[in-house]
């Protein structure tokens, strides 16, 4: 085991470099700070550097940030644009990009691997394509929602399959446990609307900014809670940490405004200023480029297996457009749908840990996951500008 010493001074300086040079090219153009995180914890890596080494703890504390990832995630979901058309066909969507991708997968690997590829290739990066909606202020547009859609079900819905599929179970057995998981969400969920929110939400605005803190601490006990339970029943946590967000979302949906925002940011501020970019820095830093150099090919085939991920996730993703959306959209659309790295990172090093997915194939399918961090979004803010067709007024059909 490597020491950790130099690994835990030079990790934590790499965290504050990336948003420093995310910034700095930020007037030229924008680069997600994911992006930066990736290649830095690369360049520092084993394999380049070999300043920084994988470690058990570092390996925990990226668990962790993953998991906030998803909890952010969950948090974040806007259940509304589920009752419309544009849920039904992000999710029609969703299901026809599974099944190419797996389809896809038995031509190049049949078997197991096949699961994994198209699992990979089905998933959408909702935490990643958020903040370019936020920021453009179009999180709550017809567009923005439909967005929104595709990019939770596009995280979700691998869960699911990675849940049934790659439990180490047979599917029959999985499916039961996943039922059970389920019932147990649904009890969560349930509690979350039965609690006096009231008292709570009081209580919430008593601790904001005082030691008590109690807010961030029921988060991290819903958290806490949903995880052991995943992991009890052999799941997949990530699939915990979403629910835990969206039985948290439930719990503050009726707060003050003021205290519900006051209360994201301090959970931003444990995900985003801590846990997350450990996520990405140690995702870099055990980024198996060695297994890229060894068949040089292999270079030249991830900007094809990005193109696949277009076609594979992006193309029905456009599915959800709204109504009236032009070429533009419905191609940002697309673009913003097939943004995937989380889902790409956990189900190869899944299929690593079980023996069925190659590190080069793996190596493969993260790089061309990183590449799409790094392009889809900003062609996507490119190709629709400053273009807002699509008012912040939800159009009818995507209430009914």
């Amino acid at each position: 085991m490597d020491s950790l010493e130099p690994t835990l001074l030079i990790v934590p300086l790499l965290a504050v470099l990336a948003p420093l040079l995310a910034r700095g090219l930020s007037r030229w153009v924008r680069v997600p700070i994911v992006v930066f995180e990736l290649l830095l914890g690369m360049i520092v890596g084993p394999d380049i550097l070999g300043w920084a080494h994988p470690h058990e703890f570092l390996a925990t504390l990226s668990q962790l940030g993953l998991a906030m990832l998803f909890f952010v995630a969950g948090s974040e979901i806007e259940f509304a644009v589920f009752r419309g058309r544009t849920g039904r066909n992000a999710i029609v969507g969703w299901l026809v990009s599974i099944g190419v991708g797996v389809g896809l997968g038995w031509l190049i690997a049949p078997g197991e691997e096949a699961i994994i590829i198209g699992i990979a290739l089905s998933s959408t990066a909702l935490g990643t394509i958020l903040p370019f909606l936020r920021d453009s202020g179009e999180l709550k547009t017809p567009f923005g929602r439909a967005t929104s859609a595709v990019g939770a079900v596009g995280e979700f819905g691998p869960l699911i399959a990675i849940s049934i599929f790659l439990g180490g179970r047979q599917p029959g057995v999985s499916t039961i446990v996943l039922a059970l998981y389920a019932a147990i969400a649904a009890l969560a969920i349930g509690l979350a609307f039965k609690l006096p929110r009231g008292a709570m939400h009081r209580f919430v605005n008593a601790s904001l900014h005082t030691s008590g803190q109690f807010a961030i601490r029921v988060v991290l006990c819903i958290l806490a809670v949903l995880l052991s339970v995943s992991i009890f029943l052999d799941l997949d946590i990530l699939l915990g940490a979403f629910t835990a967000g969206i039985v948290w979302r439930l719990i503050m949906r009726d707060a003050d405004e003021s205290d519900r925002e006051a209360v994201e940011s301090k959970v931003e501020a444990v995900a985003f200023g801590f846990l997350v970019p450990m996520f990405f820095l140690y995702t870099g830093l055990t980024f198996d480029l060695n297994a890229l150099l060894a068949q040089p090919v292999l270079f030249l085939l991830i900007p094809v297996v990005l193109v696949v991920l277009l076609v594979v996730r992006g193309l029905p993703s456009t599915l959800a457009a709204p109504e009236g959306s032009t070429i533009r959209d419905r191609a940002s659309l697309a673009l913003f749908g097939a943004t995937a790295l989380p889902i790409i990172v956990a189900v190869t090093a899944i299929g690593i840990d079980q023996k069925i997915l190659s590190s080069s194939n793996a190596a493969l399918l993260v790089g061309a996951g990183m590449l799409s961090v790094l392009l889809f979004p900003f062609l996507a803010a490119t190709i629709r500008g400053e273009r807002k067709a699509l008012t912040a007024q939800p159009v009818e059909d995507d209430l009914a």
